[in-house]
């Protein structure tokens, strides 16, 4: 799915874009692009919002750790995982699909 006229975020910086009415934050870490759903699955808190140690995002409202490779929990409380996709740049925009 095409986003025209978003650019990636900066390396270490994040951004929240909205696909097909899907909220996904998109994280630049050293140059290679994650996307995640971009609410936690605790109880909805912002992960573009949240600090990025490696490739993990922590939820900036309860702390809740996830991998941005896979969308799995690694810190709690949240149990769930968070849906990844794959973020490319392509022409003057993103390229963001479901992995």
């Amino acid at each position: 799915m095409k986003v025209s006229g978003v650019a990636a975020p900066d390396p270490g910086k994040a951004i929240r874009v909205r696909v097909d009415g899907t909220e996904i934050a998109v994280f630049n870490v050293g140059g290679l692009l994650f996307g995640v759903d971009a609410r936690c699955t605790h109880v909805g808190g912002p992960l573009e919002r949240g600090p990025v140690t490696g490739t993990v995002v922590t939820c900036p409202w309860h702390g809740s750790q996830f991998d941005l490779r896979t969308g799995a929990v690694v810190r709690g409380p949240a149990l769930e995982p968070v849906k990844t996709y794959q973020v490319r740049v392509e022409g003057d925009g993103l390229d963001i699909n479901p992995s």
